[in-house]
């Protein structure tokens, strides 16, 4: 479903839309086994960027969930409390993973990082506008 192309086109999203806001981030797309199909890394973006990235968009589809939902989850005491130290040290909590949801399947996810919680989130969700943009394309007569 995620092809390399369509994966360019969807961190190419993130990443002006980074620009756009003055963030430096980078950018990852995953296909539904959380394997990694494409990413980009801005000039002078953080060194951890490439790390996060790929593993907020790996939790996305491996938790079917937009990873900043899981914070308030993994709080101590919440339903999900403990899973960021399990999958390898791989789940991360915070905001900038989406999944790619079509026809009720997680089909793949958008990972950012190096921004702000909040900039690493708007970044991966005009990855994931791509994304159904190219769905309603595909479904259009």
């Amino acid at each position: 479903m995620i092809n390399l192309e369509l994966a360019a086109r969807m961190t190419r999203a993130a990443v002006d839309k980074a620009a756009e806001i003055g963030a430096l981030v980078s950018a990852a797309v995953v296909d539904q086994g959380g394997h990694l199909v494409h990413f980009q890394r801005m000039d002078k973006a953080e060194i951890a960027g490439p790390t996060l990235a790929v593993d907020k968009a790996f939790t996305a589809v491996a938790h079917r969930i937009e990873t900043a939902e899981l914070a308030s989850l993994t709080q101590p005491g919440a339903d999900l409390w403990g899973l960021q130290a399990n999958g390898g040290g791989r789940f991360v909590v915070f905001g900038g993973g989406v999944p790619c949801w079509h026809d009720g399947v997680v089909v793949g996810a958008v990972g950012v990082s190096g921004g702000t919680t909040e900039e690493d989130v708007a970044c991966a969700r005009a990855g994931l506008a791509v994304f159904e943009s190219f769905l309603s394309d595909q479904s259009a007569p």
